[in-house]
């Protein structure tokens, strides 16, 4: 079965009421009332507000134009054409180019009509005003997606859990059977929580919650330093003792990627286990040391991992 979205519903019963109020005002064209609802219906509250006055304005700059052209050159195909040539860059150049479509109906609409009189203007400005002003009072009902971002912010977590415990084994283990899918679709979640959080806040009219898309963006520049790690990861042989003890902290911050706990309990985890690197015995061998400085690179990508979290005010870690 199909289904009925929330905008498809407004549409049509938006629609319905427009063309119902111009009827019963007996406007002439009435159902122009009801086009003009249709092309208004928007995404998000904010926007709706925003492209309502772009298109009212437009609709006043169009009926101006088609007075002038009109009533001044004819009502020939041509003189559609020259309008437009001229309207179009007007809007443009106002900055109520979301406008050209709406007011087109209205252009068209005299041009139908053959006659430009204070009552077909006055026709054509409340059938303005009602398509609109309908479309306005349907936007003002946005379903919450919040729901959609609590989803999506869960399956995050646990793709990134998933990607430092594989790579807590390879630290342990060496090599094993791990196809990275977590590492693409990571990238998908962030990209569609960031669209669903910029709709979040699209949507409110009192204060500012980008809660939401800032912790997606915190993700974002976390996911960056885990693509960093994986090729640091991959390219390390494996030095049991040291490797071992960074695996074991790797599993404690994977565990608490969902929890609330603060990334500054690992930092100082962190930082102690740096302190117990520096005290160990020097490398003896090349081979030792490029190991030591692998893994030492490695750990100041994890820190810098912590530290996008450190900086990001009440989130999981």
């Amino acid at each position: 079965m199909f289904k009925i979205g929330s905008r498809t519903l407004k549409t049509a019963i938006g629609v319905v009421i427009a063309v119902s109020i111009a009827k019963f005002l007996g406007l002439h064209n009435y159902a122009s009332a009801g086009i003009l609802t249709m092309l208004c219906i928007q995404t998000t509250k904010k926007k709706s507000v925003k492209t309502a006055w772009a298109r009212f304005v437009a609709a006043l700059i169009g009926i101006g134009f088609s007075f002038v052209f009109f009533e001044g050159i004819g009502y020939y195909p041509i003189v559609i054409g020259l309008l437009l040539l001229l309207f179009i860059p007007t809007t443009v150049h106002l900055n109520v180019k979301e406008g050209i479509v709406t007011s087109s109906v209205i252009i068209l609409q005299f041009y139908m009509l053959k006659e430009m009189t204070w009552g077909t203007i006055a026709n054509g400005i409340i059938t303005i005003i009602i398509g609109i002003g309908v479309a306005l009072i349907m936007n003002l009902y946005m379903p919450s997606n919040e729901d959609k971002l609590l989803q999506l912010q869960k399956q995050l977590e646990e793709k990134y859990k998933k990607i430092l415990k594989e790579l807590s084994i390879y630290l342990k283990e060496g090599d094993h059977l791990w196809d990275g899918k977590e590492i693409t679709e990571s990238y998908k979640i962030i990209e569609e929580a960031k669209a669903y959080a910029v709709i979040h806040i699209e949507n409110r009219f009192l204060g500012y919650d980008d809660a939401y898309f800032n912790y997606f963006k915190m993700r974002e520049k976390q996911f960056e330093v885990i693509e960093r790690m994986l090729p640091l990861v991959t390219s390390l042989k494996i030095s049991m003792v040291h490797s071992k003890m960074i695996a074991d902290l790797i599993d404690e911050i994977a565990d608490a990627v969902s929890s609330n706990n603060t990334a500054i309990v690992f930092l100082a985890k962190l930082e102690d286990l740096q302190r117990t690197f520096r005290d160990m015995e020097l490398p003896k061998t090349r081979e030792e040391f490029e190991i030591r400085a692998s893994l030492l690179n490695f750990l100041w990508e994890l820190e810098k991992y912590l530290n996008i979290k450190r900086y990001y005010r009440d989130s999981d870690v």
